[in-house]
């Protein structure tokens, strides 16, 4: 039997369900080299973390994370609370000698997320930042065919994450809209996600020159929330951060680059896109068809030339063939489940698995790098 590993869990709504969902099912499907036992979940609110333990299947729960960092039986921290949190938990969690999974952006400024990539390099811990797209199998299968050069010399990379939750103005001031706990808005929340995946896919981004939008400038103040919903009050407070961001870039490689991201795109849900041009081919993804990939190859013969649409649910495809029989797809979650086994397998091996906290600082430079350029209206290089 494999041996287990305590885990700590900080937050309990949007991503600690997801997080808690993963670490109740990679064990079950997957011959993981450590089993995660899910021991203490941890928020603010006592009614709300006692009732989120109950149930999501963790053994205890606590209203103070330092209390958990502290504990010598915990071996991993995961850190699923806001942004304006994960500097303050991770450098206790380094100190105490955790292993650590922490939530995307990796933190809320540029300078705290280099003081923690610095403080888990020092201590030698393990440490991930969970960008989830990266484990999302059809992006595995684009990988594989950019580095076996099936698209040639990649020149155009496009991405949109787009989503409509705060169209509606009176939707309240919700933590997600104040700079000083979230750092932005559209551009951390999910700018950052479509900036990972073109480092992944396509590398280094050399300069960036951006936009910035707040389309509502107040909203009613939050008498109650639950996850990204929330009831309002008749108060108004201030909207500190941006609601669409869109910037270009220049790729080291010399491909060029545009992304846009916004939470005002009316009807789309969750649509997190790219399309990637190369001198042999072309590859297209979209989140809301994640279990299959468009590739095209300028390789095949002129009557059969046009893109192919690939179902990637056959057990050949990265983590695929844990779960069902070809054909049947899987979800959003199963990106969660595929992380944290990435994690496990990591920290038996001792060695930080993609993406790294380097890597987090690295998309901490892009973002601001892009609020610097749209500050100065020019080109800015990342730092």
């Amino acid at each position: 039997m494999a041996d287990t590993i305590k885990v700590g869990m900080i937050g309990y709504k949007f991503m600690g369900k997801a997080h808690s969902n993963a670490y109740r099912q990679v064990a079950a499907f997957y011959d993981v080299p450590l089993r995660p036992e899910m021991t203490v979940i941890c928020g603010r609110d006592k009614a709300g973390v006692s009732a989120a333990a109950e149930q999501m299947g963790w053994k205890e729960y606590s209203t103070d994370w330092k209390e958990v960092v502290g504990r010598p039986d915990i071996g991993l921290i995961d850190i699923s609370t806001p942004g304006d949190t994960h500097y303050e938990i991770a450098m206790a969690a380094a100190q105490a000698g955790k292993n650590i999974l922490c939530e995307k952006p990796l933190a809320n400024t540029l300078d705290e997320s280099r003081r923690m990539q610095e403080a888990v390099e020092q201590a030698g811990v393990v440490a991930m930042v969970n960008f989830n797209y990266r484990r999302v199998p059809a992006v595995q299968l684009a990988k594989q065919l950019i580095d076996a050069g099936r698209i040639g010399e990649i020149r155009h990379w496009r991405a949109v994450y787009l989503q409509d939750w705060i169209v509606d103005p009176e939707f309240p001031l919700v933590w997600r809209l104040q700079k000083d706990l979230a750092g932005s808005g559209a551009l951390g929340d999910i700018g950052a996600h479509i900036a990972d995946l073109a480092r992944f896919l396509v590398g280094e981004i050399d300069e960036v020159c951006g936009l910035l939008k707040t389309f509502i400038k107040e909203r009613p103040l939050p008498a109650a929330t639950t996850g990204l919903s929330a009831s309002a009050s008749a108060e108004r407070g201030q909207v500190t951060v941006d609601d669409a961001a869109l910037f270009l870039a220049r790729f080291a490689s010399g491909a060029i680059g545009s992304f846009e991201a916004t939470r005002f795109a009316t009807g789309r849900r969750n649509r997190n896109s790219f399309e990637i041009n190369g001198s042999r081919g072309s590859i297209v993804f979209d989140l809301e068809r994640m279990n299959e990939l468009q590739f095209y190859s300028a390789d095949d013969p002129p009557e059969a030339q046009g893109f192919r649409t690939i179902l990637v649910t056959e057990g050949v495809h990265t983590y695929m063939n844990a779960w069902w029989p070809p054909g049947h797809i899987i979800g959003w979650e199963h990106t969660f489940t595929h992380s944290v086994l990435d994690l496990l397998n990591g920290i038996v091996a001792k060695e930080s698995p993609a993406p790294t906290f380097a890597d987090g600082v690295h998309i901490q430079s892009i973002l601001d790098a892009v609020e610097r350029s749209a500050a100065s209206g020019g080109w800015v290089r990342p730092e």
